[in-house]
């Protein structure tokens, strides 16, 4: 693995402070999220990883602030963020390193500033507001609101000149996928949090109540819905063959590795059955760590030859 230098200058990043920017959003990620972080630094295209890690730290950001505070908070939060962000790619300058960071990589890769805007004014209203989904079609709506944007404002960042239509569908279908495959794996963390990310409807269809759900209560009924609700989401995932036809050569390692690991974490849920409702299902150690170095092996392979 390139020294994080090294990797800076693949990219063609120059001058001390704008890579300090870079770095500083880098660390913010490996804080925050150290697999994802990994996965890039082991996997990516050294002259990608970059962008990609300042469009995560972006991210994580965003989140961050739609998901702290009381509502009013989170609106007042987001709206002075909103006000930073645009300023800063207007300008190309902030007090935050992290936004210079961004703003930067935005400019030099020409990401069409839609996604930015979709994403901050979803996370004002789709996910600072969420109050649970009526229906598939609310689940839907938040896709589009919030979780495709969020995931093109740092995925994008992989095409010069952003993603195109294909492009952006593909990486809709994977974020279908992967919201699914997260929202049952932390269904105790977030029914705990008051979050019910399971469609009202579908509790209906299968004569649950929240409170079955909140009790962990171990019915013919709760099991229908978990093994129904797992199946959408294993069907959302093998929508999401063809990706990598899609991304990026030098980002194809870590696409397949997020894919792979998604499907792990699917079974986990899938053999927890109403454990799930009692505790988070998670990757686990070993096998996230046997995915990435399988991928890092096969990375290196491919380019020996």
């Amino acid at each position: 693995m390139p020294s994080w230098r090294t990797t800076l200058t693949a990219a063609g990043i120059s001058g001390t402070r704008l890579r300090d920017d870079y770095t500083h959003a880098a660390r913010r990620v490996l804080r925050r999220e150290p697999a994802p972080y990994l996965a890039l630094r082991l996997l990516a295209a050294p002259p990608l990883v970059p962008w990609l890690a300042a469009g995560l730290a972006f991210m994580n950001l965003v989140d961050d602030v739609a998901e702290t505070g009381t509502p009013a908070e989170r609106a007042a939060n987001l709206a002075a963020l909103s006000e930073r962000v645009e300023a800063a790619l207007k300008t190309g300058d902030s007090p935050d390193p992290v936004l210079r960071a961004y703003a930067h990589a935005v400019d030099t890769r020409g990401l069409p500033a839609q996604w930015v805007s979709r994403f901050l004014e979803g996370a004002a209203t789709a996910e600072a507001a969420f109050d649970g989904f009526a229906a598939e079609e609310d689940f839907q709506d938040y896709l589009d609101a919030y979780a495709w944007p969020g995931v093109l404002v740092f995925t994008g960042l992989q095409y010069q000149g952003g993603p195109d239509a294909e492009q952006a569908a593909g990486w809709r279908r994977f974020v279908d996928a992967a919201q699914r495959v997260d929202f049952l794996a932390d269904l105790a963390g977030d029914l705990a949090d008051g979050r019910l990310c399971i469609p009202r409807a579908r509790l209906e269809e299968h004569s649950v109540t929240r409170a079955d759900l909140e009790q962990a209560r171990d019915t013919p009924a709760v099991r229908a819905l978990l093994a129904a609700e797992t199946g959408r989401a294993r069907a959302a995932l093998d929508a999401t063959d063809g990706i990598l036809d899609l991304v990026d050569p030098g980002l194809r390692p870590v696409t397949a590795t997020m894919a792979e690991l998604m499907a792990h974490q699917l079974t986990a849920v899938q053999r927890a059955g109403v454990t799930a409702l009692r505790r988070d299902v998670g990757y686990g150690l070993a096998a996230p760590l046997r995915t990435l170095l399988r991928a890092r092996a096969l990375r290196i392979s491919s380019r020996a030859r």
